[in-house]
């Protein structure tokens, strides 16, 4: 009787067993939930199970190995990626259907729209086309062959010590050691390598105002990518690397923009000193206009990409910036009408720094050329902001691009000279303007053209070849001495204006009027001038 007992049990305890162990071996695939469930609790340490969690990567003449090594791969790209999967969020139905991709799929990850279950009769797996998928963000993820270091770092220990295995503490120390020698090499390249080319070369003021200030944010920049690269090889918890990567997606295009931010400050150091080598002074305000162009787009474009990798949409923002700029657009146009004026100013060049222009109302030295507005120093002493809308449309007289400086004057003397000391007096000028070193020698006109009311006059016509106005006056002041000195050397006097009472009749004395000749004596007269001259 006892053995008969003993027999039931074994019995019972053996069929128990079988029973037990087929269920273990079953899997469920039959929703995107069960298969989720199947594949990520079959890989946890305390349960790890590869073959299990292979069995929904379905394609024919593919080994049980090569189905693990995809597996195994999948789970690295979603905890190495940080893509935490929400168990709650997995739809359990067995025929889900995805309305945006219209076919039975489940995107297992939305960053990684190719990595999908898709339903193959009763069970949600992964096709061929999503095994191609895997290896190849595999290695996206695993940049630069980093994915073979997961084979060779586990084995420096797999004892837990504050919740990370040895050989994540051994990843996080060598992670250190490579950032700190990075900033030392960076720092040393720039210090001790560029810094002291740049010193012996006499540009220590570059250096220390520019190349420094470029070198710290790039060594940053630098250990950043480093840790963006490094950081998937880890594995630490899912939780935890996604808000490690979402923090060093925004550091790193932060820094980005703090680097080419300061390098526009060297590319504009050079556009200056090549502004410099030309003779227009207009491309020397061209150079700080560009530079804060620049400055401007890096930090727009970084700031794009930084919302982008925060996974921001760009799309609406950029749509809803475009509305708002067309509003805007319709409310400044007189801004931007002076922006497009500004730029017609420098591809046209109508005028430079320090050129005296005039156009409408406004007259004297421009000072500097801006994008809405160009500053000009009137001879008052006065400063008139014009915008560069209204003046480029306007008629603009360049003084300052004259070859020649025109001076014109009428030289009057008095009607008692005699001819021949006017001959003689035109010649001297005309001597003065041939001796003077800034007068313009093939082409000038002096001469006796007109009889006024109380003077005759000499037109005085010349050109100075000077490149400003106080030069024009310097020459002007020399030109007038020697006039008045050679008139003084001839006795000739110069008219003002008089006038002259004569009594027709006085008694006792002769008549003032003129007696004239008789027609035959003129004749005779006119005929002796001509046979004369």
């Amino acid at each position: 009787m006892q053995y008969r007992v003993l027999l039931l049990i074994s019995l019972y305890f053996f069929t128990f067993s079988a029973f037990a162990q087929r269920d273990s071996s079953k899997v469920d695939l039959s929703s995107p939930y069960q298969t989720m469930f199947t594949f990520l609790s079959n890989l946890q340490e305390d349960n790890y199970n590869p073959d299990k969690a292979a069995s929904f990567v379905k394609a024919d003449g593919i080994s049980l190995d090569y189905r693990i090594e995809i597996a195994i791969e999948l789970k690295q790209i979603l905890d190495g990626g940080g893509h935490y999967i929400y168990m709650n969020e997995v739809p359990k139905a067995t025929d889900y259907y995805d309305s945006t991709r219209n076919a039975y799929e489940y995107v297992i990850v939305k960053d990684y729209p190719e990595l999908y279950l898709e339903k193959s009769g009763k069970q949600w797996i992964i096709s061929q086309r999503v095994i191609d998928n895997v290896d190849r963000i595999h290695k996206e993820v695993f940049r630069f062959g980093t994915h073979k270091l997961l084979n060779i770092l586990p084995k420096v220990g797999t004892r837990k010590i504050f919740g990370l295995h040895a050989w994540q503490h051994f990843g996080i120390l060598m992670l250190a050691l490579l950032s700190f020698i990075v900033h030392k090499l960076l720092t040393s390249l720039f210090e001790k390598i560029i810094y002291r080319v740049l010193k012996r070369s006499g540009r220590q003021q570059m250096a220390d105002k520019y190349i420094l200030p470029v070198a710290r944010p790039l060594s940053v920049f630098v250990i950043l990518g480093l840790l963006v690269v490094f950081i998937p090889v880890l594995q630490l918890a899912p939780d935890i690397t996604q808000y490690m990567i979402m923090g060093l997606d925004a550091l790193l295009p932060l820094f980005a923009t703090i680097v080419c931010y300061r390098l526009v400050n060297i590319l504009a150091l050079y556009l200056e000193k090549a502004a410099m080598q030309t003779e227009s002074t207009l491309d020397d305000q061209i150079v700080p206009l560009v530079r804060k162009t620049l400055k401007t787009f890096v930090v727009v474009i970084g700031t794009l990409v930084a919302l982008e990798n925060l996974n921001v949409p760009i799309l609406p923002l950029l749509t809803g910036l475009s509305i708002g700029g067309l509003a805007f657009a319709l409310a400044a146009q007189d801004t931007i009408k002076n922006f497009f004026g500004s730029l017609m100013i420098f591809i046209d060049k109508p005028f430079q720094i320090g050129d005296w222009v005039t156009s409408g109302d406004i007259d004297g030295t421009v000072e500097e050329v801006g994008f809405r507005s160009t500053r000009v120093r009137t001879f008052r002493n006065s400063v008139v902001y014009v915008p560069n809308g209204k003046l480029a449309d306007s008629t603009i007289d360049n003084h300052g691009l004259r070859q020649y400086r025109r001076f014109y004057t009428q030289i009057a003397v008095t009607y008692d000279t005699p001819p021949y000391m006017i001959e003689e007096f035109v010649n001297g000028l005309r001597k003065i303007v041939e001796n003077h070193p800034d007068t313009r020698k093939d082409y000038y006109h002096i001469y006796f053209n007109d009889m006024a009311s109380f003077s005759l006059n000499i037109m005085f016509y010349i050109f100075f070849s000077v490149p400003d106005w106080p030069n024009e006056l310097r020459a002007r002041h020399e030109v007038l001495l020697q006039i008045v000195r050679l008139a003084e050397q001839l006795g000739i006097n110069f008219a003002f204006p008089t006038q002259t009472l004569h009594m027709e009749n006085f008694p006792g004395k002769p008549s003032l009027s003129p007696q004239y000749l008789e027609r035959n004596d003129a004749k005779m007269k006119l005929e002796e001038f001509f046979r004369q001259s």
